[in-house]
């Protein structure tokens, strides 16, 4: 059973709305699930995927991980309930239109409350900066310096900022694959053994 067991991980998917978060968990199940098959590569058709209202599970199965994505509601409503999941996440994936100006200092001071959070401390940050093929879009490394990332964010924990087309899966495999290494890193790293943080499954009412 030891021999055959795989890690656990949940990853909790967040953003301020709009972002593209469920259009990014929708191609990333697409895009690992084609590891396993001679599938082509997938395409989303712009404005087919709902934003999401409350809380939206995905399970991707690894060879040698099962990673399961937490997408939450960014509405501002709706943020409140974030905190309810912290406690059990093992990774952050912040989702952001790299190409909405007028959203940049909501998305910054959403993203710096949530990795002041003692609760997050610690944990791989993964940011997708969604929407690249939009023209108006900044770079991963601009968009780094636009949200403060290297005041906020402390140097010694795991980081890494990647641009992404939800639309076409540019970069989203690149980015998760990154984000599985670092959590297995980190938990061997602890206690010698790949042990994910916690077992419960937090519970969603509303």
């Amino acid at each position: 059973q030891l021999l055959f067991r795989k890690d656990e991980y949940n990853i909790l998917i967040l953003g301020v709305d709009g972002a593209g978060k469920t259009s990014v968990l929708t191609m990333m199940k697409q895009l690992l699930g084609r590891r396993q098959s001679a599938a082509g590569p997938p395409l989303l058709q712009e404005g087919r995927t709902l934003p999401t209202v409350g809380l939206n599970i995905g399970t991707i199965q690894l060879s040698s991980a099962r990673l399961t994505f937490w997408d939450l509601g960014g509405q501002k409503s709706l943020r409140s309930i974030w905190e309810k999941y912290f406690a059990e996440a093992h990774a952050l994936l912040y989702v952001i239109d790299s190409a909405d100006d007028a959203r940049f200092d909501d998305a910054r001071l959403t993203l710096q409350g949530l990795l002041s959070h003692p609760d997050l401390e610690g944990v791989p940050l993964l940011l997708f900066a969604n929407k690249q093929d939009i023209h108006a879009a900044l770079s991963p490394g601009e968009l780094e310096t636009r949200l403060g990332l290297q005041q906020v964010y402390s140097s010694s924990q795991p980081r890494l900022v990647v641009g992404t087309r939800a639309l076409d899966g540019v970069g989203i495999e690149e980015g998760v694959m990154w984000l599985v290494d670092r959590m297995q890193a980190s938990s061997r790293h602890a206690s010698g053994a790949p042990t994910p943080k916690g077992s419960s499954w937090p519970n969603y009412d509303d």
